[in-house]
C-alpha cells in the first residue's frame, strides 16, 4: 500500500524536473505508470476472501490519526485505475494527442492518478475531502491545458460544479463530526450503528448530495457533458474512467458502511435518481451526433446502474455495483481513446462527416468490442454487469427498476449502432485519411484494453463469485469497522 501511495508523487516530481527533456519524460512517465500498475495488482491479488489492511499514518491509532483501508473492493479499483491511468499514459505518448507536445500533462495525469488511489483507500472523511480536492485541481488543469475557448469554458464549468461539491462535502462533515465526534469512517459506523438519526441524516445527505454531484448523477450533471467533449482523448479516457467512479464509490462507502440508508427517506430518493439518471444519461447521447458528447451522456446513463446496484442494498445487488464498476472503467476509457483517434484520422468529431475507418482493423475491432460491451452484449462484460444488475433488482421485486435498465440497454445498443454506422460501416465523405503519425501507441492502449474486456467476460463466473463474496463483506459492516478500529493487520 506505501508504493501506491508513495509512487505517483514521486514520479510526478522525475516527470516535473524533465520538462525540458519531454523524450525521457514520457518514457519515466509510462515506467512509473506501469509500476503503479504492478504495485496495484499486487495488493489486489494478495487480499484473501475477508481480509482488510490497515496502514495507520505515523503510529497514530484510528480514529485519532491517519489510516488508509484497502478491502478487496478498494484494492480492486485502485488495481483497475492504475491500469487504466497506465493506458492512458501510453496512449499520450501518440503524436496525435496534444498531450504528447504539452510538457505539464504528465506530471498532472500521475497528480491524478494519486489523488484516485488515495480517494479509494482513505478510511477517513475529512482525508477524502482532500483528495477530492487535489483530484479538482490536477483535473482542472488538465481540462485547461493547450487554451482555447471552448475548452477554457468547459473547465471553468467543470470547476464551478465541483467547487459547490466542496462546500456540500465541508457542510456534510461538520453536521456529523457535530454530532458524532469523529469523520472516521469506521468510527462513524460504529456511533451511527444501524438505524441513522434526523441529524446523522441531514449530515449524510449533504454528503450524498456532494457525491452524486461528482458522480454526475440526476439532476446534477450537466457539467459532464459541457466539459469532456473539449479535452485530449488521453485526459478524457482518464476523466471517464476515474473521476465520476470515484463518485459513485463515495457514495456506496457513505451509504453501505458509514451510514446505512436501508428503511430511511434516502434509499428511494437514491433509488428513483439511479432509474432518472440512467433514462436523462441514455436518451441525451441518442440526440447526440458529435462522437465524445455522445460518450460523454453514456457515463451519465450507465452511472445509474451502479448507483441502483447501490440503493436496492442487498449482498447480490452491491456484488452488481462492484461488477459494474470495474466494467465500465475499462470500456469507457477505451472508448475515448477510440473517440480520439477516429477524430484525429478522419478529421472531425462530428459522426456524420465521419467513414471509412473500418480499413483500420485494429481501431474498428477495438470499437466492436467495447461498444458491444457498453451496450451489454453478450459475452462481453456488459452483459454481465447488466444481467447482475437486473437480477438484483428482480430478486427484490423492483420491477420498475428492471424495465427501466432493460430499456436504457437498448437505447444505449442504438447509440452504438449509430456509431458503427456513421464512423465505421459508411464510406468517407472524402478520401479516407491516413493513419496519424505516431497512432501505434494510442492502438497498443486501445487493443489492451479491449483484450481485459474479453478476458472480463472469458472470466465473469470466476469474477462474479469475487463480486458476490465482495458484495456479502459490504453489507456486513462489522468486519471493516473491526479491522480499522482495532489497528493494523
Amino acid at each position: 500500500m506505501t508504493a501506491i501511495l508513495v509512487l505517483p508523487p514521486v514520479i510526478a516530481l522525475l516527470a516535473l524536473a524533465l520538462l525540458r527533456w519531454p523524450a525521457i519524460q514520457r518514457r519515466v512517465s509510462i515506467g512509473g505508470g506501469g509500476l503503479l500498475a504492478l504495485a496495484a495488482v499486487n495488493l489486489a491479488f494478495g487480499l484473501e476472501p475477508g481480509e482488510i489492511r490497515v496502514w495507520v499514518l505515523g503510529g497514530w491509532p484510528a480514529p485519532l490519526g491517519i489510516v488508509w483501508v484497502a478491502d478487496r473492493l478498494a484494492a480492486a479499483l485502485v488495481a483497475v485505475a492504475a491500469f487504466v491511468g497506465a493506458a492512458a499514459l501510453v496512449a499520450a505518448s501518440a503524436g496525435h494527442d496534444e498531450a504528447r507536445q504539452h510538457p505539464l500533462w504528465h506530471p498532472l495525469a500521475h497528480l491524478l492518478l494519486w489523488a484516485v488511489c488515495g480517494a479509494f483507500l482513505t478510511g477517513d472523511l475529512f482525508n477524502l475531502f482532500v483528495w477530492f480536492e487535489v483530484m479538482l485541481m490536477a483535473s482542472f488543469v488538465l481540462m485547461a491545458l493547450g487554451g482555447g475557448r471552448e475548452r477554457l469554458e468547459g473547465a471553468v464549468k467543470y470547476v464551478a460544479m465541483n467547487l459547490i461539491s466542496s462546500v456540500l462535502f465541508l457542510c456534510g462533515c461538520g453536521i456529523l463530526y457535530g454530532v458524532c465526534g469523529t469523520l472516521n469512517a469506521a468510527d462513524l459506523a460504529r456511533v451511527i450503528g444501524a438505524r441513522p438519526e434526523p441529524a446523522v441524516l441531514a449530515g449524510g445527505g449533504c454528503l450524498l448530495a456532494a457525491f452524486l454531484l461528482k458522480s454526475a448523477a440526476f439532476p446534477l450533471f450537466a457539467w459532464l457533458p459541457a466539459s469532456y467533449h473539449t479535452t485530449t482523448p488521453a485526459t478524457a479516457a482518464l476523466f471517464s474512467a476515474l473521476l465520476t467512479k470515484v463518485g459513485v464509490y463515495a457514495v456506496l462507502r457513505l451509504t453501505v458502511t458509514v451510514m446505512p440508508i436501508a428503511e430511511t427517506p434516502l434509499q428511494p430518493l437514491l433509488l428513483w435518481l439511479s432509474l432518472a439518471t440512467m433514462v436523462v444519461g441514455v436518451l441525451g447521447a441518442a440526440t447526440q451526433m458529435e462522437l465524445k458528447r455522445i460518450l460523454a451522456f453514456h457515463i451519465i446513463s450507465q452511472v445509474g446502474y451502479m448507483l441502483l446496484g447501490i440503493a436496492l442494498g442487498s449482498a447480490p445487488a452491491l456484488a452488481a455495483a462492484a461488477f459494474y464498476l470495474i466494467h465500465h472503467i475499462i470500456v469507457k476509457s477505451n472508448l475515448f481513446l477510440i473517440a480520439g483517434l477516429a477524430a484525429a484520422q478522419g478529421g472531425s468529431d462530428d459522426v456524420r462527416r465521419l467513414g471509412g475507418l473500418r480499413q483500420h482493423p485494429a481501431l474498428y475491432a477495438g470499437f466492436i468490442i467495447a461498444a458491444g460491451s457498453l451496450a451489454g452484449l453478450p459475452p462481453l462484460s456488459g452483459f454481465f454487469a447488466k444481467l447482475a444488475t437486473v437480477r438484483a433488482a428482480s430478486e427484490l421485486a423492483q420491477w420498475t427498476a428492471v424495465v427501466v435498465a432493460l430499456l436504457v440497454g437498448f437505447f444505449t445498443l442504438y447509440s452504438m449502432l449509430k456509431i458503427h454506422r456513421e464512423v465505421f460501416a459508411k464510406d468517407a465523405p472524402s478520401s479516407p485519411a491516413a493513419a496519424s503519425t505516431g497512432s501505434g501507441s494510442a492502438l497498443v492502449a486501445i487493443v489492451g484494453l479491449a483484450a481485459v474486456t474479453v478476458g472480463i467476460g472469458i472470466a465473469a463466473g470466476t469474477l462474479w463469485r469475487w463480486a458476490l463474496s465482495v458484495g456479502a463483506e459490504l453489507a456486513a459492516r462489522t468486519p471493516y469497522i473491526t479491522a480499522v478500529l482495532g489497528g493494523p493487520r
